[in-house]
């Protein structure tokens, strides 16, 4: 099966969001609504509540009031989530190409993970010590978790941070990539994102 077809009925529904970090509200009374094969990009400011939000949505906090609605996955499958944070997660004597099969098989993937080196940028590196990456590149790392363990629903958090404008372009190419593929993406950012697809656009003022 397809991953086109695995994704004909996935949609999130989010209503009456709140949020806050310590004393401070973020937002409230949020509406969010994104399906399968399109992408909702999250503007505004820093510290607006863009990666509060995408926590949210991930699970890992809960909402000061309203509800999450995922559709089209069965509770009791795999995860369906990716989320793409700011955190390497990367231990620096650990080689690349062994990390990425670590993460890999900590998310339950299957894919080749010399093949996804090689499609952000890091062929000829899976030997070299994680730690001796500069910080782009350990960005694309962190990338090609997406590619050795698909999940349909890419939560990204300023996914073009540290990158060059060839990594720029390598993340619209594999955002687009995903949405042709029927996945949906939910980007946080303030800077724009080159990406052919589907896409509306929500902005949190802080």
């Amino acid at each position: 099966m397809t991953l086109r077809q695995d994704l004909r009925r996935l949609s999130l529904c989010a209503t009456g969001l709140s949020g806050a970090r310590g004393e401070r509200i973020l937002f409230a009374n949020l509406d969010l609504k994104a399906e399968a094969g399109t992408a909702l990009l999250l503007r505004g400011a820093n510290g607006a509540g863009k990666t509060t939000l995408l926590l949210m949505l991930y699970g890992a906090i809960r909402p000061l009031a309203g509800q999450i609605v995922w559709s089209g996955q069965d509770p009791e499958g795999p995860p369906f989530i990716h989320l793409f944070g700011h955190r390497a997660a990367v231990r620096a004597r650990l080689a690349v190409l062994e990390t990425l099969n670590f993460w890999r098989d900590a998310n339950g993937g299957t894919k080749d993970c010399v093949e996804a080196l090689e499609r952000v940028g890091l062929g000829g590196l899976g030997s070299l010590d994680a730690g001796y990456l500069s910080a782009g590149q350990t960005r694309r790392l962190s990338l090609a978790r997406l590619l050795v363990a698909p999940r349909p629903v890419w939560l990204l958090d300023e996914p073009t941070a540290a990158l060059d404008p060839d990594g720029d372009r390598l993340v619209g190419e594999l955002m687009a990539e995903h949405l042709a593929a029927g996945g949906l993406i939910i980007a946080a950012t303030h800077l724009p994102l080159a990406f052919v697809g589907t896409s509306s656009e929500i902005r949190l003022d802080g």
